[in-house]
């Protein structure tokens, strides 16, 4: 019989546990951000800065030129490790390793098979391997799960209650043929899940096919910061609006209600006529750090506020991430937690 992570005591940890360290791939694919690629190092570069203050940092810059950027922009940063590792394009959090806690239990991570959202942005082969890169640089404990699933699709709170999309993890684009109950046992043997909650449709804009990190995030065992739109003419208000009555109807793997409290979006955003996925969603929880995305918008400020009330003892950072998005995604997508343990 196949040892899977959960038979063997594994479990995929909550984002808020103490973290060894956190993983990024470097930005080099000037098509992500098209007309918009000179910013985005330097977003990454104060990013990083930031991070490394509170946690040890490894990037991911594999080749000459991208190892040479990577190094004349936070080489010199304490507690920073860049590592020659190919990678097609910067969404670390989708690409990357799903790194397992167990007490008593050697390291483990999780590597599951990445089709970059479907197959939409080809080549995707070294993003596919970066969690066997990883695994030898660390020397953890390697599980195949043999499915798709990328890291932003799914958000847990550390205690076996996973949070997940239907248009995502049951789009016909990443594992055709497999029923709801088949992701959830997969879910089960490689998350260690106890409960999955299922929301609905994701936000205008997201090319991920709805994932979870752009519309609720377990911010405590019982509570999840929820993305709503109030502005009833706006695409976004209705799946929005679904999910948060799902949310309020739904409980943890005790059987006890969740605490839904809402996020406002920012201000819709476009280039060229296409909706961005802007949303506040898409914080990234470091050891006593919170970085969030901002948008000069009016809604940041209470935004800051409400992600400031959930981690009392966190230091919570606003990072302007207009240019980011236009990548479609923000700090969340481009991270990757390692935990301590």
């Amino acid at each position: 019989m196949k040892e899977t992570p959960a038979a063997l005591g594994y479990r995929f940890p909550a984002e808020w546990e103490p973290h060894a360290a956190t993983w990024l791939s470097w930005p080099h694919n000037r098509a992500s951000w098209p007309d918009r690629f000179e910013p985005v190092p330097a977003i990454w570069a104060e990013f990083i800065s930031i991070l490394c203050q509170r946690e040890a940092v490894h990037v991911l810059a594999g080749g000459e030129a991208v190892m040479a950027e990577a190094r004349r922009m936070v080489g010199h940063l304490p507690r920073v490790t860049l590592h020659d590792v190919p990678t097609n394009d910067a969404w670390c959090r989708d690409h990357g390793p799903m790194f397992l806690s167990g007490a008593g239990l050697p390291p483990a991570l999780v590597d599951w098979e990445y089709n970059a959202w479907g197959g939409k942005y080809p080549p995707f082969d070294a993003d596919n391997l970066v969690p066997e890169r990883v695994a030898k640089i660390t020397g953890r404990k390697r599980f195949k799960a043999g499915i798709v699933l990328e890291g932003g699709s799914v958000d847990g709170n550390g205690l076996g209650t996973i949070l997940v999309t239907e248009q995502c993890l049951l789009n016909e684009n990443r594992n055709p043929g497999l029923s709801k109950s088949d992701v959830e046992c997969y879910l089960a043997d490689y998350c260690g899940a106890k409960k999955v909650l299922w929301l609905g449709q994701g936000i205008e804009g997201d090319d991920t096919d709805g994932h979870i990190d752009e519309l609720a995030r377990f911010v405590g065992p019982r509570t999840v910061l929820a993305s709503s739109e109030p502005n009833t003419d706006d695409p976004n208000h209705a799946p929005l609006a679904e999910n948060i009555e799902r949310l309020k109807h739904m409980t943890d793997q005790d059987g006890r209600p969740l605490e839904v409290i809402e996020l406002p979006m920012p201000q819709p955003m476009y280039n060229d006529g296409q909706r961005m996925p802007g949303c506040y969603a898409n914080f990234y929880i470091a050891n006593g750090l919170v970085v969030v995305p901002t948008f000069d918008d009016p809604a940041d400020a209470e935004v800051l506020r409400i992600i400031g009330r959930c981690f009392p003892d966190r230091q919570v950072h606003g990072i302007r991430a207009i240019d980011l998005v236009w990548g479609l995604g923000a700090f969340h997508c481009i991270t990757q937690q390692e935990p301590a343990v």
